[in-house]
């Protein structure tokens, strides 16, 4: 078993590796984080390293590499130099440190959900109160954000009392999309494109003119137009200009992202072809994540 100076030993060169992009570490640089001797350092590699958790780099370059076994030691699943997990702390993002393990210890009531941080990197940086927002984390798209209440350095961990916890479900944004092969042209008139929208029970459609997608038209552009007496209006006339498209087979996660970053209320989607597939909402994504599948 590890004593508690080689786990921080052990701890520190994972995170000095990790942040010099996985390049060797030397014992002087483990003794500045630590603030010990670097003798102290170097006596305890050998300890280290006959237990097979860390490698010696020759050169003048050189230094220790941690082993897949160090990993394993400290509980650590994933290789930090391949997965970063962000974390955001008084709302400034941290670069140099991220996520290996979320666990939740207790989760009774949501404004007493505590969870426990595996970290990646120097947490000291981190003080008790501080606000902080984990992830999105791969695959599940996990994120958590509360209050540091309490920090271990021996083991990288902090405790967090939770604000809010969401997970934004990993599927292509066409699986929730409204099918759309209908389109306007740009003289239509109000009543044809009000009729288009209720008989095929669709929130939007494009105008599109000569395969240019010109705008979009929703139903709170109809409801403008009727609040003005416009009723004479064609589409190119009451339709809304700004138009975001993507990709159908884009995340939810990244549709989202291109929604608020854009300021719209919904996508047009287009298929390889670049064809007019489907169209999608802040509505259609906000029925998705209340809606528990089986």
């Amino acid at each position: 078993m590890l004593t508690a100076v080689q786990k921080e030993i052990l701890q520190s060169l994972i995170n000095l590796y990790r942040k010099s992009k996985c390049t060797s570490v030397k014992c002087e640089s483990i003794a500045d984080v630590m603030g010990r001797n670097s003798g102290t350092i170097r006596n305890q590699m050998q300890s280290l390293r006959s237990l097979g958790l860390v490698q010696g780099v020759p050169g003048p370059r050189g230094g220790y590499k941690p082993t897949l076994e160090a990993y394993h030691a400290l509980n650590i699943e994933n290789d930090p130099c391949e997965i970063h997990v962000p974390i955001y702390v008084n709302k400034e993002l941290v670069s140099d440190i991220s996520v290996n393990k979320i666990e939740f210890t207790s989760i009774l009531r949501p404004g007493d959900c505590e969870a426990t941080i595996s970290v990646l990197g120097d947490i000291k940086q981190l003080d008790l109160d501080d606000t902080i927002k984990i992830g999105p984390t791969p695959v599940n798209n996990l994120t958590v954000s509360g209050t540091i209440i309490g920090r271990d350095d021996v083991d990288n961990v902090l405790l967090i009392k939770t604000k809010n916890i969401q997970s934004i479900p990993n599927i292509k944004i066409k699986e929730i999309a409204v099918p759309l092969t209908d389109k306007v042209a740009p003289n239509t008139s109000v009543y044809d494109v009000s009729k288009l929208l209720l008989n095929d029970n669709i929130r939007g459609v494009p105008v599109v003119d000569d395969n240019e997608i010109l705008g979009v038209i929703r139903y709170p552009d109809i409801l403008s137009v009727v609040a003005e007496k416009k009723l004479d209006s064609t589409a190119e006339e009451f339709m809304d200009e700004t138009v975001v498209t993507a990709k159908d087979n884009i995340s939810l996660i990244n549709a989202m992202d291109l929604l608020q970053q854009n300021n719209v209320s919904s996508l047009v989607l287009l298929n390889e072809k670049s064809d007019i597939s489907g169209i999608v909402s802040f509505t259609d994504i906000l029925h998705r994540l209340v809606v528990f599948d089986d």
